[in-house]
């Protein structure tokens, strides 16, 4: 399945992480959520996190969110989750640098939507307050430069992960620009390796 959006996401009336948030940890019977943490909690054209519940979560930021929901992962989730689980975590968190849902970033607005992208970071935040230290994998690979915006959105991500003690990892090699590979095309057991957020911010 593909996923093309359907309209700018700056028309969406509604897009508060809290408010989804509240809905998504209700249960409901399209998936368990003692399971899954889903939110939106229903199919939308944005996704903030999909991920599996535990006490020692990997938080992975991939670009952009394509078709994956609870119980029907993508490739990319399918990848971030071996990875996980084969480094020592006992769950995943996959977040992106950019919500809004699109099988090809080049499908994606061409222009930025702040507004989306804030509630992003709320996102981001709420689950760097799970844990102290919290583990986040850089995985956004070259597909941070489909749009200008991209890369600046993934700097606010690392900021607000330096602010709240993250420890930042990558997984495979860095390209010719330094960004942190993806998930897809990576061995299942690859180790992850720390990354060099703070000189990314300086030199990317």
């Amino acid at each position: 399945m593909r996923h093309i959006p359907s309209r700018d996401t700056r028309t969406y009336e509604d897009v508060s992480f809290e408010a989804a948030l509240k809905r998504a940890i209700k249960p409901n019977d399209s998936y368990d959520v003692e399971k899954w943490l889903f939110v939106p909690c229903a199919y939308e054209e944005y996704r903030y996190i999909l991920g599996t519940r535990g006490k020692n979560p990997l938080i992975c930021i991939g670009i952009n969110p394509s078709t994956a929901a609870p119980d029907r992962l993508d490739p990319t989730l399918k990848s971030a989750q071996r990875i996980a689980l084969s480094n020592g975590y006992d769950s995943f968190m996959m977040m992106n640098v950019c919500a809004q849902r699109a099988t090809s970033p080049g499908d994606m607005d061409v222009r930025a939507d702040e507004r989306l992208h804030a509630e992003n970071l709320r996102a981001f935040d709420y689950l760097l307050s799970l844990r102290p230290r919290p583990a986040v994998w850089a995985a956004w690979g070259n597909l941070v430069e489909t749009r200008p915006y991209l890369l600046a959105f993934a700097k606010d991500m690392i900021r607000l992960g330096n602010e709240r003690g993250a420890e930042w990892y990558c997984c495979g090699p860095v390209s010719r620009k330094g960004h942190p590979h993806h998930p897809l095309y990576l061995k299942a057991n690859e180790p992850l390796v720390p990354f060099g957020a703070e000189a990314y911010l300086q030199n990317a």
